[in-house]
C-alpha cells in the first residue's frame, strides 16, 4: 500500500475561503519514500498577518507561483490510490478538498491522522502536536510550519506508527465502518461512543481539560456530530481543540436550555459568544401615548426596565407581537408593527386586519385598553410564581424549573414517588441559580411556544 503524505500551509488557519500558500507531498510505500513532490503556491488572496509571522510565506513571496488551478493536475496524479495521511488530516483534506471543489472536481481519497494514530500507539504524551511529539520521539524537525518540513517529519513519524502499530491501528481507521475519520484528531472514538442520545448539556474540552464550548441538545450525540461535519471557521477552529467531551443529561429541552445558560455565564467559554455577555436582546415594552392609548413595542432590553417578556432578536419580537396583535385584535399601529408615522388613516398591515378601530377613532381607548391590559396579562410573568414540569432524566422522576415572584430559582428532578403536599416544597428539589434576561426569555418563549405545558402555581 502507498501513502500520500501531505501538508498545506495557507492563507489563514481554518474555515471556508481558506487558501493554499504551499504544498508538500511524499509518497511512502510503508519501507521509504520513492517521490516527492513540492511547490509553493499563489492563492489569489491576502495572507493573514499571524500566518506571515508564523510561516514566513508573505505575499510577495507566492506571487510569481502557480495557482492551484495550475498544479491540479499534479496533486491528483501523486495522490491517485493512494492514502491520504496528514497530521491533524481534516484540515489538510478539506483545505484541498475545497480547492478541488472550486475547480468543479469531486476529491476523494481514504484518510489516515497521525494525531489519532499517535494517541493510539504512543499513549500518555503530554501533547500531540507535531513539535512536541517531534521532541518526544527525537524525531528532526526543520523548518516548521512549512510545508515541506513538517511533510518531512510527518514521514519519518508515520514510518514509526507502522513499526509500532501492535494492535492494527491503521487497519482499524482505514475501515470505513470505523467511523473514526469524522472525529477531531484529539478526541478518542470512545469518548464519543459514550454520549448518549437524549436532551441535556455538552461539553467540549481541550488537551488541558479547559471546557472551550457548552451546547445544548434533544439529542446530545446527533448534536455533536454535526459540529464535526460543519465547515464553519469557528467550527473547524473548535473541533481541532476538542480533546475530550463531557456531558450531562436534562430530561427536557427547557432544562437543557437553563443549563446551557448557567454554564456559559459561569465557565465563559472561548467559542460560545450568544449568553456570555448579559443584558442583551430585546424586551417588549407598554406605554400610554398621549391619546391616552396604551402602545406596545420593543427597545433594546437595557432601554426596557420592567419588560413584558424579552427575546432574544428584532424577529422574534416582530413575530410575538403579530401573534398578541392578532389574538386580541389589537391594532398595528399601537404595536410597532407599521413604521412610526407612516399611516395617517386606518392601519394596514398585510397580514393582520382584524383592528377594531382605534387607530380611525371607531373606538374607545378605554375599550381598546382593556383589551390590551388582557394582552399583557396573558403573557406577563412578572410578580408570578410558577413551576413549571417537563420530562425528567429517567421515567421515574420529573424535571421542574420554578420562578418566585417573577424571579427564576432553578432548576431540578423529582422523583415520581415523592408527594408534594404544597407549593413550597418544590424549593427542595431544586438547584438554585442566578435570574437574568436570557434564563426568563427562555422560560417566557418555552411557555408561548409551548400550549400544553405543564404548570403549577401556588
Amino acid at each position: 500500500m502507498n501513502y500520500a503524505i501531505i501538508d498545506v500551509e495557507t492563507t489563514g488557519l481554518s474555515g471556508s475561503g481558506n487558501k493554499i500558500t504551499e504544498i508538500a507531498i511524499a509518497i511512502y510505500d510503508g519501507e521509504k519514500v520513492i517521490d516527492e513532490y513540492h511547490t509553493l503556491v499563489n492563492p489569489q488572496a491576502l495572507i493573514t498577518s499571524h500566518v506571515v509571522r508564523l510561516t514566513g510565506i508573505d505575499n510577495d513571496m507566492v506571487a510569481s507561483a502557480p495557482t492551484f488551478k495550475e498544479i491540479a493536475s499534479e496533486v491528483l496524479d501523486f495522490t491517485d490510490g493512494k492514502v491520504f495521511v496528514a497530521h491533524n488530516v481534516n484540515f489538510d483534506y478539506n483545505v484541498i478538498r475545497n480547492e478541488f471543489k472550486e475547480l468543479g472536481i469531486d476529491f476523494s481519497r481514504k484518510k489516515l491522522c497521525t494525531v489519532r494514530l499517535s494517541k493510539k500507539i504512543f499513549p500518555g504524551l503530554r501533547s500531540y502536536s507535531l513539535g512536541k511529539l517531534c521532541s518526544s520521539l527525537e524525531i528532526p524537525l526543520y523548518d516548521r510550519h512549512r510545508a515541506k518540513g513538517d511533510t518531512d517529519a510527518t514521514v519519518i513519524l508515520f514510518e514509526k506508527l507502522l513499526k509500532n502499530d501492535a494492535n492494527d491501528e491503521v487497519k482499524k481507521q482505514l475501515n470505513p465502518k470505523n467511523g473514526e475519520a469524522a472525529l477531531p484528531a484529539l478526541l478518542a472514538k470512545e469518548t464519543y461512543d459514550g454520549l448518549p442520545e437524549n436532551p441535556g448539556v455538552y461539553y467540549f474540552k481541550d488537551s488541558s481539560g479547559k471546557i472551550i464550548y457548552v451546547g445544548k441538545a434533544i439529542n446530545i450525540k446527533k448534536r455533536v456530530l454535526s459540529h464535526f461535519y460543519d465547515k464553519k471557521a469557528k467550527e473547524i477552529e473548535l473541533c481541532r481543540e476538542t480533546s475530550h467531551i463531557d456531558f450531562e443529561e436534562s430530561g427536557s429541552e427547557l432544562l437543557a436550555l437553563l443549563m446551557e445558560s448557567v454554564a456559559i455565564k459561569h465557565h465563559f467559554p472561548k467559542y460560545n459568544s450568544a449568553q456570555k455577555l448579559s443584558n442583551k436582546g430585546y424586551g417588549i415594552l407598554a406605554y400610554t401615548n398621549r391619546k391616552g392609548i396604551i402602545q406596545l413595542g420593543y427597545n433594546k432590553i437595557k432601554l426596557v426596565p420592567n419588560p413584558i417578556a424579552i427575546f432574544f432578536n428584532i424577529n422574534e419580537c416582530i413575530h410575538f407581537l403579530e401573534s398578541l396583535t392578532e389574538a386580541f385584535k389589537l391594532c398595528p399601529k399601537y404595536t410597532q408593527l407599521l413604521p412610526a408615522g407612516s399611516i395617517t388613516g386606518k392601519c394596514n398591515h398585510f397580514k393582520i386586519n382584524d383592528c377594531m378601530g382605534i387607530c380611525v377613532d371607531e373606538e374607545s381607548p378605554a375599550d381598546y385598553n382593556k383589551r390590551v391590559e388582557t394582552a399583557i396579562k396573558s403573557v406577563k410573568i412578572e410578580a408570578k410564581s410558577f413551576v413549571i414540569v417537563t420530562k425528567g432524566k429517567t421515567f421515574d422522576e420529573k424535571g421542574i424549573a420554578l420562578v418566585e415572584d417573577g424571579i427564576y430559582k432553578g432548576y431540578g428532578f423529582i422523583d415520581e414517588s415523592i408527594v408534594i403536599n404544597n407549593f413550597e416544597d418544590f424549593k427542595d428539589h431544586i438547584k438554585l441559580q442566578n435570574s437574568d434576561s436570557d434564563v426568563m426569555r427562555i422560560i417566557q418563549q418555552h411557555i408561548l411556544q409551548n400550549e400544553n405545558t405543564t404548570i403549577i402555581r401556588p
